[in-house]
């Protein structure tokens, strides 16, 4: 049942406050559980993960790069909005910054898990380890994510009731007047913290799976890791978007933004896929070798086959690429969707080789392979994420106007 409230977007309609609760309540549900796994883990300490002094990293940072990865959408399709001159992307870019504040926020707040003692993790900015990349990745995360603030601010502050105050609307009307400054901030801060990301396990030396040669300081992983967020974040927001119109019922943009989006992601994604096959195929043949390792030595023990990287260049990369260029895929609303989903599926496994399978293989003659297997708390912490991202982005749908054509698209005719 559609009803219309005072507290809505104005004209439009919503669901009824009954089915409203019982859906965010299955997202508190889930929200609940992981802060219980949180709980635990502070309380227990790290002891609850199946995290060791070989896999220092786990599933929270495999979540944590997909996440971020995933959140690109937010500043890509800012920097195409906002410096580029796309003013179709308007229509959406509300929504891609309330999926980027998710992202980023739900990140930050899993690593507060991950790093077992909280209370200190301001050391990493008062003692700064300059050398590190993870430095400059903490930086960049956490400006960028004050970013966010700044730009979901004005939407929060265009609520119908909260913009009756006059403070609040012109606040909201002269941040949205200077909101290139902060998609320009956006887009440099992000640009670093991606390749930084990808550019640690670039020059891990003692680590010949993840090891890349590349340019001065910066090896091939740090390009890729841009490329592969920029080509896929967008596809991540299409499909979160998607997801809305058909949970509600309701056209929310118009199809040629769609389009738009699926065009850009697809010149992106074929590059990537040209660079990350050739970087591939050269560490292959040169970069391993030269380190005393073929290829066949990466996959000849344990359950992360040869089989992941066809996975993620072939069924992941290839196929939604193929589709994503071929004006009949990104029209039809079944192949475009497909194809969104094996693109963000494909930078997940990206994420996962890169961290977990670096970590397993061993180095050494007298190491053993080690597999990892997370605990339920793991997960419940890791999915927490996902119950958060429900809640905030069913909220910010139903009391704060996400999407301007929607008046246009839904009630346009019944007001004519």
């Amino acid at each position: 049942m559609q009803i219309d409230a005072p507290l809505f977007p104005e004209g439009t309609q919503r669901c009824d406050l009954k089915w409203f609760t019982f859906w965010t309540g299955l997202w508190g549900l889930l929200t609940l559980w992981g802060l219980f796994g949180a709980y635990l883990c502070f309380r227990y300490g790290l002891n609850q993960t199946n995290m060791n002094d070989y896999f220092a990293f786990g599933l929270w940072i495999v979540i944590d790069l997909a996440v971020i990865a995933l959140g690109a959408g937010a500043f890509f399709t800012g920097f195409l909005t906002y410096i580029i001159g796309k003013k179709e992307l308007k229509a959406i870019i509300n929504a891609a910054v309330i999926i980027g504040f998710i992202c980023y926020s739900g990140a930050m707040a899993m690593l507060t898990v991950d790093i077992g003692q909280p209370i200190r993790g301001w050391f990493g900015f008062w003692h700064a380890n300059v050398h590190s990349m993870l430095t400059e990745v903490m930086f960049c995360i956490s400006t960028y994510l004050t970013v966010l603030i700044v730009e979901y601010a004005p939407l929060i502050m265009e609520n119908r009731q909260l913009s009756k105050d006059k403070f609040l609307h012109h606040l909201s009307h002269n941040l949205h007047h200077i909101m290139f400054i902060f998609a320009g901030t956006g887009t440099f801060l992000s640009f670093f913290h991606q390749g930084s990301l990808g550019g640690m396990f670039g020059v891990l030396y003692a680590r010949p799976f993840a090891f890349r040669t590349g340019i001065l300081i910066w090896p091939w992983t740090f390009f890729l890791f841009i490329l592969s967020a920029i080509a896929t974040g967008p596809c991540f927001t299409m499909l979160i978007v998607w997801i809305t119109q058909k949970v509600s019922g309701k056209q929310l943009v118009k199809r040629s933004v769609f389009t738009l989006l699926a065009k850009i992601s697809a010149g992106l994604l074929s590059v990537y896929l040209i660079l990350k096959i050739a970087d591939t195929l050269y560490w292959a043949k040169v970069t391993a070798p030269s380190l005393g390792f073929v290829l066949t030595d990466f996959y000849r023990e344990g359950p992360y086959g040869i089989w992941l990287l066809f996975a993620e260049l072939g069924l992941c990369g290839l196929v939604p690429a193929l589709i994503l260029l071929t004006r009949k895929g990104r029209e039809s609303n079944f192949w475009l969707i497909t194809a969104c989903i094996l693109a963000c599926t494909g930078v997940t496994l990206n994420r996962f080789v890169f961290v977990i399978q670096t970590l397993a293989i061993p180095v050494l003659p007298f190491e053993p392979f080690v597999a990892y297997l997370p605990t339920w708390q793991e997960w419940a912490v890791g999915l927490a994420i996902v119950g958060y991202g429900g809640l905030i982005y069913s909220l910010s749908y139903r009391y704060l106007p996400v999407f301007p054509q929607e008046r246009e698209l839904n009630y346009g005719a019944s007001k004519a």
